[in-house]
């Protein structure tokens, strides 16, 4: 096992997942390398560069990282709540509502997010509102306040406060620039 291999398992270092894989002798069980099970002892790792090398080899799947599936556990839920607010950005939607949604813990769902997408849920939803909103003063002639409610503000000053924060300009100067 190479030093590099090493320093991947023991720092659960996400960045060489899908890499290679290490698997442990006295479990029998194969990890991707960021998995945060307890570190093994070094003399009992073998190390894979694929899923199937490691089944041949008579290991079976971690449950806690999915080491057989493209996307790691976390991966896949940020995958599926980015779906979710896409899908629904305008509904009033609050953190509390989507982990009930998901049936999980509203912090862990918070920092789950955050640390695989490097924002918050709440700074997504609100850059998935502000482009559609961006789309709706390019394309169509609605009033800045059925643009508000359209893409989930509850009020028009809200919203032309928010988009005045992330673009520099109120929603009417932004239709003015950039309207054909």
């Amino acid at each position: 096992m190479l030093e590099e291999h090493w320093q991947a398992i023991a720092q659960c270092d996400r960045s060489y997942d899908g890499k290679f894989f290490y698997a442990v002798k006295t479990t029998r069980i194969f990890c991707r390398p960021s998995c945060k099970s307890r570190v093994p002892n070094r003399g009992n790792v073998d190390i894979f560069m694929s899923v199937d090398e490691a089944i041949h080899g008579g290991y079976r799947v971690c449950k806690r990282c999915r080491p057989d599936q493209i996307l790691c556990p976390a991966e896949e839920l940020v995958f599926q709540i980015t779906e979710f607010l896409n899908k629904n950005y305008k509904e009033h939607l609050t953190l509390s509502l989507i982990a009930e949604n998901f049936h999980i813990n509203m912090y862990y769902l918070h920092h789950t997010f955050k640390q695989v997408s490097g924002i918050t849920i709440m700074e997504y939803l609100m850059k998935k509102r502000i482009e559609k909103a961006k789309q709706l003063l390019e394309n169509s002639n609605y009033t800045i306040t059925r643009i508000a409610v359209i893409i989930g503000f509850s009020s028009a000053a809200h919203f032309s406060t928010t988009f005045r924060k992330r673009l520099g300009m109120s929603p009417s100067e932004y239709r003015t620039s950039y309207c054909i």
